[in-house]
């Protein structure tokens, strides 16, 4: 798939919170709270223009049953797509709009995220630093089978930072 990097568009916030009202309507009583986060939940921060959003359930196995109707209202069903304890489904084919991230309550990866993000929404330079190294990797690739993994590493430090700088702020409090 093409990579599609845009400058920051506020409307992402909208489509986010759109689609966590629809999904609600589907996984009713199943979800305990959604979370945006991604590169589209940073204000400033360059983006593939693919909302990333966390739905926070009470059982995981539960959103299995959910495959067949997700399916048939267009959405690609992954499985945990290499995540153990996520499903991931992801919207609009080609020109994927969503990615929806199931986890259960206590999943490790929810916290990662949202540090992440929080820590990016805290620090505007490092958004700067971010959004410069994507477009020298969009520059230098076409495809997102390149772009994402040539970016991973430059993430994981990035995390590194943002987990350091969570635990000092918890310490602080």
């Amino acid at each position: 798939m093409k990579v599609r990097l845009s400058e920051y568009n506020p409307d992402w916030v909208n489509r986010y919170q759109e689609e966590a009202a629809f999904l609600t309507t589907i996984f009713t009583d199943e979800i305990v709270r959604f979370e945006h986060f991604g590169s589209t939940s940073v204000p400033g921060l360059q983006a593939k223009p693919v909302i990333d959003m966390m739905c926070i359930v009470k059982d995981i196995t539960k959103i299995d049953l959910y495959n067949d109707r997700m399916h048939s209202l267009g959405y690609d069903v992954a499985g945990d797509w290499g995540i153990p304890g996520r499903r991931l489904f992801r919207k609009g084919c080609e020109e994927r709009t969503h990615h929806i991230h199931c986890y259960q309550t206590d999943n490790p990866q929810i916290e990662r995220h949202l540090i992440f993000r929080d820590y990016l929404r805290c620090h505007p330079e490092e958004v700067t630093r971010y959004s410069k190294f994507k477009q020298e990797l969009v520059e230098r690739f076409d495809n997102t089978s390149e772009y994402s993994p040539a970016k991973k590493s430059f993430v994981k430090s990035m995390e590194q930072l943002a987990l350091s700088w969570s635990a000092e702020h918890q310490l602080e409090s």
